[in-house]
């Protein structure tokens, strides 16, 4: 007799976005750090910690959501809070186009967290 093992649900088409879009900004956050460390004396270290912690957090929100964790959905607005604040730490140099850049892909992955944070995992 085999025992059946329980299968996962699919991922939602809002959770399976989410998963993207924090892909997304997390790919945007290292280019734009590699960035700043080729510039030098530029890059100031209120961004660079940003960028890192928005990096970071991005990353382990999606491995979160995929998992299905019981604690993605505290991930998640934890990782809205950190894309917010790596926004607004990019659009402190608005006329670099990385940084603007990274910024939209920021709000944009903040909005889909926020809005995954209420949602049932």
């Amino acid at each position: 007799m085999t025992q059946q093992q329980p299968t996962m649900e699919p991922m939602s088409k809002e959770m399976q976005d989410c998963v993207q879009a924090c892909m997304a900004c997390h790919g945007v956050c290292e280019e734009t750090m590699s960035s700043c460390l080729q510039r030098g004396g530029q890059a100031q270290m209120r961004i660079m910690r940003a960028l890192m912690d928005c990096s970071e957090m991005t990353r382990m929100c999606a491995d979160m959501m995929m998992r299905r964790s019981p604690l993605a959905n505290e991930m998640c607005m934890m990782c809205a809070q950190a894309c917010d604040m790596c926004a607004e730490a990019c659009m402190s140099m608005p006329d670099d186009e990385r940084m603007t850049r990274c910024a939209e892909s920021c709000r944009r992955c903040s909005e889909m967290c926020r809005a995954m944070a209420g949602a049932t995992m």
